[in-house]
């Protein structure tokens, strides 16, 4: 994704919205360009990721929440533990992570 946090929000309205996939890459963007408006975009986003997991245990709740904390840090450990959690609870909307 661009490093144009507007850009991405126009692209992301064209679309008619993100995956969840799409959406975590906005939230890191965000907390990168503007960390200002991190929070709600982490929350939106940990929101849909509960709503729409399938078999999401609380555990891994917490730790995609923990994870997404973790992001406004820069934290690239963090963005690839999310994906890993992507994978896992809704693997039929999430294209392969190599």
């Amino acid at each position: 994704m661009a490093r144009n946090l507007d850009g991405a929000q126009l692209a992301a309205r064209e679309m008619g919205g993100l995956s969840l996939l799409d959406g975590l890459d906005f939230v890191a963007l965000t907390a990168d360009v503007r960390p200002e408006r991190f929070e709600p975009a982490a929350v939106r986003w940990h929101g849909r990721f509960e709503l729409e997991s399938v078999g999401l245990t609380l555990p891994e709740s917490e730790l995609a929440l923990a994870a997404l904390g973790a992001l406004r840090g820069g934290g690239g450990e963090s963005y690839e533990v999310l994906k890993k959690l992507l994978r896992r609870v809704r693997p039929t909307l999430v294209p392969p992570i190599r």
